[in-house]
């Protein structure tokens, strides 16, 4: 607690508690929200930094959240594998790549991104009810049921999910936002997975390309400087993310990617201001 203050360490702790609720809830793991307000409270902050820290959170929030959906019986592990594996090596390349660009210029990109997906998200139209597929010619099968029996049944390209993945690795881990905030629409748009089995499905991805991606800036030494401000931010993201699992189940699947299209516009046009003014 002498590292930051009673107050800086309670600030810390409610900030992690609202990322783990509202990550958790779309799927995204928490480090949409919580790396643009980082990059807010600590404008002067190496990129690198700061990226340590949200990794390290996203890989605790997701780590936490899937233990909520793993008892909900709502992660498909078998395509889940697959994308973590095939996202690894990207994200220990995207963790590396923390340190070539300026300040300003990562501002730009990561505010850039961010609001392209918002628009991409809020044109795009969403299906609550899980669709029925055939086995397909070329396509990967799923069926799941969930602890409230309510059955999912989706078809996807395999091949076409591992390559995005592997893209989503490096993007992910150089924003330092896990990758839930774009595995989750991709999945859900380019793969045509049910909204709540992407969610659930992604946070278990998460925790495998997000502990990668920390345990490289680890070993870069980047991460020790972020200690204490990791472990308040941990320690409310461990408590939020089972509530936003929970809320989950009360609310439609295309009520969540709204709510996530508007998330990713303010803060995505946020920092793309701060990064031209910088």
């Amino acid at each position: 607690m002498n590292a930051l203050g009673l107050l800086p360490a309670l600030g810390f702790l409610g900030l992690g508690l609202l990322t783990g609720a509202f990550g958790t809830l779309i799927g995204a793991g928490g480090g949409f929200v919580l790396m643009p307000v980082l990059l807010l409270i600590f404008p002067h902050e190496d990129p690198a930094l700061l990226t340590s820290i949200s990794l390290a959170v996203v890989f605790v929030n997701a780590a936490s959240g899937t233990q909520a959906y793993a008892a909900m019986h709502r992660v498909d592990y078998k395509s889940g594998v697959a994308f973590a594996l095939a996202g690894i090596p990207g994200a220990v390349l995207g963790a590396l790549s923390t340190t070539i660009f300026p300040r300003a210029v990562f501002d730009t990109i990561f505010g850039a991104i961010f609001t392209c997906g918002a628009v991409f998200i809020a044109l795009g139209r969403i299906e609550d009810r899980p669709k029925a597929f055939s086995k397909s010619h070329g396509l990967t099968w799923r069926r799941l049921v969930d602890s409230e029996g309510q059955a999912y049944e989706y078809a996807f390209s395999m091949p076409l999910g591992v390559t995005l993945a592997a893209f989503i690795g490096v993007l992910s881990s150089f924003l330092g936002i896990g990758g839930g905030i774009i595995h989750v629409p991709v999945m859900v748009y380019a793969l045509g997975f049910p909204v709540h089995v992407a969610t659930a499905t992604s946070h278990f991805v998460l925790a495998v390309m997000a502990l990668a991606g920390t345990i490289t800036h680890i070993a870069s030494g980047e991460f020790t400087a972020g200690v204490h401000r990791t472990l308040y931010l941990s320690l409310g993201v461990l408590a939020g993310a089972q509530i936003g699992a929970h809320l989950s189940n009360h609310m439609r699947g295309r009520v969540i990617m709204r709510g996530l299209a508007l998330a990713l516009a303010l803060l995505g046009l946020r920092i793309l201001y701060l990064g031209i003014t910088g």
